[in-house]
């Protein structure tokens, strides 16, 4: 019988989609800010979701895992063990975590910090649960031998750099994978620094910091445009 944290990561993972918006609404809450700069507080808290997002494109680029579920319910169809899966067991979910952690500090709300990283981990330690017992059952003692080597969650750095550069980097599945989610994530993190800087009346006073911003939110419509194009050229034409 499943426990309830397996039951609670069936349930998160059908709606996972939600998280973002309840971030959203975290952070029009009003509440005092977590750095006085707004302006630092967004950099540095763009470069954290950035570092997540990176984690996020190697782990597509290098050994992708088909993990997102089917029939809205936790699935997988093989038990991959290469590329960043030699170092973590979950890594998509560790560049998750740095994306929220990120927009929290870019958010510079004590409100957000509290809540949405507390709900964001919450979730995905459910997630992983679920997973871990879908696993187990399905491939048995291959999978209790991977958890026994490969860590859950702090990533193994010995053999990092060898693991990239002896892989084939798939770009294009990278942006077939990459362009929605967690760019979504990625973008919302520039909006909400761009309307911090506009609140504090500093957006003037940071060109550049805004420049990139918007450059990403660009980029975010664009890897759509370029998502889509790539899957109707994949689609075979139906003949007449």
């Amino acid at each position: 019988m499943a426990s309830w944290l397996v039951r609670l990561g069936d349930f998160s993972f059908r709606y996972r989609g939600y998280l973002l918006p309840v971030a959203v609404i975290l952070y029009l809450v009003p509440g005092p800010p977590l750095f006085p700069d707004p302006a630092r507080a967004g950099l540095d808290g763009f470069l954290i979701a950035a570092f997540g997002q990176l984690v996020r494109i190697l782990t597509v680029g290098l050994a992708y895992i088909i993990r997102g579920g089917k029939d809205h319910r936790v699935y997988a169809e093989d038990l991959v063990t290469s590329g960043l899966y030699s170092h973590c067991r979950n890594p998509m979910y560790v560049g998750n975590f740095f994306l929220l952690i990120g927009l929290a500090v870019a958010a510079n709300s004590w409100v957000f910090a509290l809540g949405g990283i507390a709900l964001g981990l919450g979730m995905h330690r459910a997630i992983v649960a679920a997973e871990e017992h879908f696993l187990r059952g399905k491939f048995g003692a291959a999978y209790d031998a991977y958890c026994a080597d490969v860590p859950r969650w702090v990533p193994r750095l010995g053999g990092l750099l060898a693991t990239v550069s002896s892989m084939q980097f798939q770009w294009r599945r990278v942006i077939l994978k990459e362009y929605a989610t967690s760019f979504d994530w990625l973008s919302a993190t520039a909006l909400v620094v761009l309307v911090n800087l506009w609140r504090t009346g500093t957006l003037t006073g940071h060109p550049w910091l805004a420049g990139v911003l918007i450059t990403v939110i660009l980029m975010r419509i664009v890897l759509s445009f370029l998502s889509r194009r790539m899957q109707q050229a994949s689609t075979p034409a139906s003949g007449a």
